[in-house]
């Protein structure tokens, strides 16, 4: 046998969905600092309300519709797939995979980051490199569990993750006596409005990565669509009701920079509140790696199960968890956590987005292609409303490689990087496609 066997298991419902998909987008107010800094309190809540509607909302519902019409492990890259052939299936995969080293590498070393405000020693090597590889191995042993542990442990820590917001937010409302002089209402410093748009946008994106579990979802046409809208909702208020209690308190947007809500917390309410903002962004960086664990490890299973991948990468524990992807996807990221993903923002927006116009265009293409597919929820206004739902999305991505051109990355700009892993998908597809077609007919 390939695989082993699969017993029945529990499934995630709604709200641990709901939970590991905040993770999988969010993960908290964290990464908002520099947008209050360079943009001040009017522009950077301006943003953080309008940026999901042209760029946030589009995508959950595309996710929502797909999600709910073909429920299937491996989601996007499925849709891609059906949608556009086997080639573009496979770069949909590639973009996805490729973005996750990104994203995966530096979330570890964030966590390694905020413990050494407690313990100085953890950020001196070699021992900050022992312990990120432990937050990816515990993660491991985690999704080792199944599904349904993962989105129940993202339910208990998405609480820990907002409580001393909830409490930032009440002390800064209260307090009558401002904190330092009246900050303007736009607080501008050295506003670059493109940038501002980019990291709101880097804050709201990865709807479609709860998409790979679907096979793990209890009733997923139903659940997809909630959860969605669900998740949005729970993100756009993590943001704005922190920022703008925060305004409250007239402590200028010069005072905000990377990684500066502990000490934002520490001036509101005292140096407790700060070391609980600390100990909270410890458990959001872990919760995110822990949700992308679980969505990132069901793409090689897809793929394997297609034919471009080792039969290795089905093989699943009795709980459904599939062990080997698990296992093989984490050594990868392992490997790339020395790496330097300080200034990778707009690299990750790149690789990301451009799966996510992929997505867009599967959507059009099914509509034509499968006018009778079964949809449970369906993006109103027909057709064109479906196309002119990735307008939007499309239009901002391109903004990104715009100024993504200008990102250096030693010798090379961030975009020659992008287009050059892109480039390897296109490069990588054709021999394992030709090794793929051995197989099947040597069976």
């Amino acid at each position: 046998m390939t695989q082993d066997l699969v017993a029945p298991r529990r499934k995630l419902t709604v709200i641990p969905l709901v939970a590991a998909t905040y993770f999988m987008v969010s993960g908290g107010p964290y990464g908002l600092e520099e947008l209050v800094q360079n943009s001040g309190y009017l522009l950077a809540l301006v943003l953080l309300v309008a940026t999901p509607v042209v760029w946030s909302l589009p995508t959950a519902m595309m996710v929502g519709e797909l999600a709910a019409a073909i429920p299937a492990e491996g989601g996007f890259y499925v849709w891609v797939r059906r949608a556009l052939g086997p080639f573009w299936g496979f770069q949909e995969a590639w973009l996805s995979l490729m973005a996750s080293i990104f994203d995966m590498a530096v979330y570890p070393v964030l966590f390694v980051a905020y413990l050494g405000r407690f313990w100085p020693q953890a950020n001196l090597a070699p021992l900050s490199f022992i312990l990120a590889a432990t937050v990816l191995a515990a993660c491991v042993a985690w999704n080792l569990l199944g599904a349904k542990a993962v989105g129940d442990g993202s339910v208990l820590m998405s609480v820990l993750l907002i409580s001393p917001f909830v409490v930032v937010t009440i002390m800064a409302l209260m307090r009558h006596g401002p904190l330092g002089p009246a900050a303007p209402a736009s607080g501008l410093v050295h506003s670059d409005l493109i940038t501002g748009i980019l990291v709101v946008m880097w804050n709201y994106m990865g709807w479609d990565n709860a998409s790979t579990v679907a096979a793990e979802v209890e009733d997923p046409q139903r659940t997809y669509p909630r959860v969605m809208l669900f998740s949005m909702i729970a993100i756009v208020v993590s943001y704005t009701i922190p920022v703008a209690a925060v305004w409250h308190t007239h402590i200028a947007p010069a005072n905000w920079n990377t990684g500066s809500w502990a000490d934002i917390a520490a001036m509101v309410a005292g140096p407790w509140l700060g070391i609980a903002l600390v100990v909270a962004s410890m458990v959001s960086t872990f919760a995110i790696v822990n949700s992308l664990t679980m969505s990132y490890s069901r793409l090689p299973v897809a793929m394997a199960e297609d034919g471009y991948l080792p039969r290795l990468f089905t093989r699943k524990l009795p709980n459904g968890a599939p062990w080997a992807a698990i296992v093989l996807c984490a050594l990868g990221w392992g490997l790339a956590l020395n790496l330097k993903f300080d200034r990778l923002l707009m690299l990750d927006i790149l690789l990301w987005g451009a799966s996510v116009v992929l997505e867009f265009i599967a959507l059009a293409v099914l509509r034509v292609r499968e006018p009778n597919l079964a949809r449970p929820f369906k993006i109103p206004g027909g057709l064109p409303v479906a196309v002119l739902a990735g307008v939007g999305p499309t239009a901002l991505i391109v903004l990104a490689i715009i100024k993504t051109h200008d990102t250096r990355l030693g010798n090379f700009s961030a975009l020659t990087v992008g287009l050059t892993l892109m480039a390897a998908g296109v490069a990588v597809y054709y021999p394992l496609a030709w090794l793929r077609q051995r197989h099947l007919a040597a069976n």
